[in-house]
Order: structure tokens, then sequence, then C-alpha cells
């Protein structure tokens, strides 16, 4: 039988070319379910039912496309006939015509041919590829041997993010350990320390810098309304989502204030980490605005004000002495961090501010929309103030 070798070739080198440069999970998961369907003319609608039970904690479920509003694939196709038979049989199952799908509205949706491929980590089903074709039409042979290479790929995309969470598991696990035995000792003089010891001795010096500060807006009507636990966790898990964002854009998480975050841009030169604290920015809002998705309905949308500033700061460590314990942190201070602090402080709405120098340094590469000229604390002079958000 033809195997179908160039077009299997050229199906992957398309599919590689959109999934490589993506981070995400669900964004790779996404591509390689419309490309799939792109390469087989007949499909309706394709599937990657992802049964591992872990799958929950380091991806989303996708979403089914033949429903009227978002609907969780898994919840409504894990039960199908032709899934439950290929994870008896454990391989590819076809059937000529399918049951129609019923929507939530009563609606029934009429399907073709409908086809299952799992994939195992031994004796683990870890996903099911599926692909629901239209009525009338016929799966190809080429259609099949593109279904299971799209499974294998997928199960590879799978496990590499399953491991890659394990990992994060193993790191949050000694993180905890070091914060238990080193309460006083925040993670960025720890790593200093392990690098080498005498860099704790250094003196400040001057670099170029970017600082970003962030708050929520409302944390004290927040904390007013519900118990101290339950705020404590949601702040917790916000924050928690900012970390990889933050660590991918090269940014170091000084200090931590109850509602707010302190991060420092210092790897690079003036312009590189403007850029990068504004990739940063970009990403914080945008997982804002998914941790707000998650709230309990009981809960209002949390809002994130950022601040950003670039300039130069003396950079090193700090110690905070008292009669008991000595406090280190590894920070920035000067004019840069200051108008930082005080341009969050000026956002309302979850807004991202900056002002002239920064926007000198990112122009051409992000639309910044004028806020106009304001008296900030501790600012003597008025500063002209940029948003990055259209409608901040």
């Amino acid at each position: 039988m033809e195997r179908y070798y160039k077009e299997r070739f050229e199906a992957r080198s398309r599919l590689d070319e959109k999934i490589v440069p993506l981070v995400k999970i669900n964004q790779i998961l996404q591509e390689m379910r419309d490309e799939l369907r792109a390469q087989i003319p007949s499909a309706m609608e394709t599937r990657i039912l992802l049964m591992d039970p872990d799958a929950k904690k380091y991806t989303r479920p996708l979403q089914c496309i033949l429903y009227d509003r978002p609907v969780n694939c898994l919840s409504c196709k894990r039960s199908r006939p032709v899934i439950k038979k290929a994870l008896e049989k454990r391989r590819m199952v076809v059937v000529p015509e399918s049951d129609p799908i019923e929507r939530k509205d009563g609606v029934m949706v009429r399907v073709g041919p409908e086809a299952a491929v799992p994939a195992f980590l031994g004796d683990d089903v870890l996903l099911v590829v599926s692909v629901v074709g239209k009525p009338g039409t016929r799966f190809t042979p080429k259609d099949f041997f593109l279904i299971e290479d799209f499974a294998k790929t997928a199960l590879n995309v799978v496990l590499r993010a399953k491991k890659h969470w394990e990992m994060t598991e193993e790191k949050v696990r000694i993180s905890k350990m070091l914060s238990d035995i080193s309460p006083f000792v925040p993670q960025s003089v720890l790593k200093l320390a392990e690098k080498d010891p005498a860099l704790l001795g250094q003196e400040k010096e001057k670099k170029d810098v970017s600082v970003l500060f962030l708050d929520i807006e409302g944390y004290t009507e927040l904390s007013a309304k519900l118990p101290e636990q339950e705020v404590n966790q949601i702040v917790e898990n916000l924050f928690s989502s900012f970390v990889d964002p933050i660590h991918r854009s090269q940014g170091d998480i000084n200090e931590t204030a109850g509602d707010g975050l302190m991060i420092i841009f210092k790897e690079d030169d003036m312009k590189t980490n403007a850029v990068n604290s504004i990739k940063a920015a970009f990403d914080i809002h945008q997982q804002n605005l998914a941790s707000n998705r998650e709230l309990p309905s009981h809960i209002d949308p949390l809002k994130v004000n950022m601040g950003i500033h670039c300039g130069t700061a003396l950079v090193g460590m700090t110690r905070f002495k008292g009669s008991i314990d000595t406090r280190m942190t590894f920070t920035a201070s000067g004019n840069v961090t200051n108008l930082a602090a005080r341009l969050a402080a000026n956002a309302k709405g979850g807004d991202i501010l900056i002002a002239e120098e920064t926007k000198a340094l990112i122009d051409g590469l992000w639309p910044v929309f004028d806020r106009g000229s304001t008296v900030l604390k501790g600012i003597e002079k008025p500063v002209h103030i940029y948003s990055l958000l259209r409608n901040g």
C-alpha cells in the first residue's frame, strides 16, 4: 500500500514551522488540531482529548467547535462509542457513520465517519486524537496515516509538557524547603550565594535598568469583604501565574508587599531591558485576564495596575539590620525606582503606564496612548504619562 511519505513529510514540516516557536502546550495543541483539520478535506472537526489524570495541572482542554458556544471537548467526547472502542482495542478505530452530536441547546449536529487513535505511555493512555468527517464523506488511506502521525506528535508534545510540569513541581518543593530553612533570605540572594558567596559583599554599582511595579487595585476592599485565608490564596495564585512570564523576559522579582511586586530588568542594555519589561507587562496583563475567568462568581475581576520606568540606578545588595536578624535583598534604588512606583500608583483599571524615557526606547515597537501630564507624589516636576493600553 502506498504510504504517502511525501505528503506526510510536508504536513509534518508545516506543523513544525507552526509549533516550534510556541511555548504553551495549549497553543501547540490548538495549532495541531487546526493543521490536521486543514490536511483532511472531509474533516468536520478534529480533537485531541487528553486522558491523563494529571493533564489539568499542565494544560487546559480544547474547545469543541461543533457547538454554539465553547464546550470542553473532553467532557462531551470521551463517552463517544468510537473513543471507547479505540481505548478498548488500543488502536485506531474507524466507523463509516457516527451518531449525531447533541448540542446543549438541543440541536442535533449530523456527522459522517469518525476515527479515533489512542496514544499510550506504557499501559497508560495519555490522549486520543479523533477526527469527525462531514456527512456523506469517507476518509482516505492517506487520512489514516496523517491521523496516526499527528497522534504520535501530540504524544511527544504532552510528554514534554508533563515532564516540564514535574520539574517545576520539584523546583517548588525545593524552593519551599529553602524558604523553611532561610525565612529571612529572599531567593535572589540565595541564588547569589549559591553562585559565589563573595558576591554578597559587593558594593552597589550603576546599571541601566527597567523597573516594573505592579499592584492589585481594590486590594483593601477585597480584604475587607473576604476571609484573610481566601484573599491570600487568590493573590498567591495570581502572582504565581506571573512568575513564568517575568522570568521569560529576564526579569528578577525583587520585592513582594501583600498586593504588589517590584521587578527589575537589568541583564542587558537600556533598550533591551525596556523591551523585556514591556513584554513582561503585556504577559502579566493577559495572565490577569485569564485568572479573572477562573475566579468564583462572588469575587469581582481583579485589576493589576503597572508602572514601568527606565534609566540608570544603583543596583546591588541591600541589608536591613535588626536587633535579632539581618535581612538581605537585591534591589535597584534611585529616581528610576521611585517614578516606576508612582506610575503604578497612578494607574487605574488595570492600566500600564510609562513616561517619556521608556516611550523613546520602544518607539515604533508598540503603540502608546497619550494620557497627558500630571503631578506625581514625591516627583518635583509634572510627568508626561503614556499608556500601553488603548482603553486603560
